[in-house]
């Protein structure tokens, strides 16, 4: 990630220690996040509470971490720091907005603004992968403890209904959305949940004519998608890299549409989605994006969306990228 606009922890006018918070999720998987982060905490408070109050937030449920994440940052938080998976850090970033606008400080000076961090500790660390980040919780606190600062791109998605959702890797609709659905269910199998999700998925599915409006244009119709990938950043489903042009700090999302795959495709072009290479291949298009509308046209409904591996319901759905939404310590 490009160091603009960077700055250090250090700089802060405040006398007193500065709050770090982190946000954990114990139960992620399967309990060894709990486990992991108990082992890391002695080597975590030697290495940053000379420096910073350590506040340690256990989550207890679903979008807890949301809800910590906008206290700690109207507190004036100098960092919240997602521990666990690409879960966590997808509530963490929703906990940064609220009403469709960034949570502010209600200590703090806008130009202070609470920070972004990462500690991989869960299934998935996809978007650790597109920054090139190890799944190294020791090097995460190193980055904590320098304190560098790049700002990121934020997708948004929007609904009918006006309600807005966050993301910071990947919204997919239709096939891998669905996958993403039934994959939640079997998070006690680790990365083998995305196999099983998928295998589940295709036994109903239907490629479906979708219409799509990018940049506010004209619409245009994509007949038989199979799946339609909305990245800020490549990774999803545990290292596949299905938007492989995407950058977090390009102010724009990559679209990627699969159209008239079969079952057998995915089995002979697995490979190519892993190392991202399927753009070469003549039903797969590409295109950057500052925002996209997707409906569903065939008038039968259902067809899923996901960002970060959390079900959205179903189309009709508008995504937009929010250019260098937030701080993220890198």
């Amino acid at each position: 990630m490009a160091p603009d606009h960077s700055q250090t922890f250090g700089s802060s006018s405040y006398s007193r220690k500065r709050d770090l918070v982190f946000i954990v999720n114990p139960l992620g998987a399967n309990g060894r996040t709990g486990k992991e982060w108990k082992k890391l905490v002695p080597y975590l408070r030697s290495r940053l509470s000379k420096e910073y109050n350590i506040r340690e937030s256990l989550t207890s449920g679903p979008c807890h971490a949301i809800d910590i994440t906008r206290e700690a940052i109207r507190e004036g938080a100098e960092a919240v720091i997602a521990v666990g998976g690409d879960g966590t850090l997808h509530e963490v970033v929703n906990g940064f907005f609220w009403a469709g606008k960034p949570v502010a400080s209600q200590i703090k000076e806008p130009a202070n603004s609470t920070a972004l961090g990462v500690i991989p500790l869960g299934t998935g660390s996809d978007f650790a992968r597109t920054i090139g980040w190890k799944n190294d919780p020791c090097e995460a606190i190193e980055r904590v403890a320098r304190g560098l600062r790049s700002r990121i791109d934020v997708g948004v998605i929007s609904g009918e209904i006006g309600e807005h959702h966050y993301f910071i890797n990947v919204a997919d609709i239709h096939l891998s959305a669905k996958a993403g659905f039934y994959a939640s269910r079997y998070k006690r199998f680790g990365n083998l949940c995305y196999v099983i999700g998928a295998l589940q998925a295709f036994m109903s599915h239907h490629n479906q004519d979708l219409r799509i409006k990018v940049n506010e244009g004209e619409w245009e119709t994509c007949p038989q998608v199979t799946a339609l990938c909305i990245g800020n950043a490549k990774y999803f489903g545990g290292g596949m890299k299905i938007t492989p042009n995407a950058d977090p700090c390009n102010g724009k999302l990559e679209v990627v549409i699969l159209q008239n795959f079969k079952w057998y495709d995915f089995l002979l072009k697995m490979h190519k989605l892993y190392n991202g290479t399927h753009l070469t291949e003549k039903n797969v298009s590409s295109r950057s994006v500052l925002s996209i509308e997707v409906e569903d046209i065939s008038g039968m409904g259902g067809v899923y969306i996901q960002s970060d591996g959390e079900h959205l319901g179903f189309l009709p759905k508008k995504i937009c990228v929010l250019p260098a939404a937030i701080e993220m310590i890198y």
